[in-house]
């Protein structure tokens, strides 16, 4: 609903065209993202827990690529900026 008494230029919001500044998600940067993204950035990203990114890796919503004798996670960023619904540049 609508506040009559706010003055109709306050309810106009800014169109993305007058907007310059990068998208951002939580303080991190969409347009200056690595290739490799951490489970912790990933959840940052998506608003989830670090829990919640790899159990999509296991269900394969998300998948992970394992790095170095440990087996950490790293996922690509076109698969994250596909799950926040971005098409990324095509350049």
């Amino acid at each position: 609903m609508i506040d009559q008494t706010m003055p109709q230029d306050k309810l106009v919001s800014q169109s993305p065209a007058q907007n310059n500044s990068p998208k951002k998600t939580d303080g991190i940067s969409i347009d200056n993202l690595p290739d490799l993204l951490t489970v912790g950035e990933v959840a940052e990203l998506l608003r989830v827990s670090k829990l919640t990114v790899k159990r999509w890796g296991k269900r394969g919503k998300l998948p992970a690529i394992r790095i170095n004798a440990r087996g950490d996670r790293r996922y690509r960023k076109e698969a994250v900026l596909w799950l926040l619904g971005i098409q990324p540049n095509q350049g």
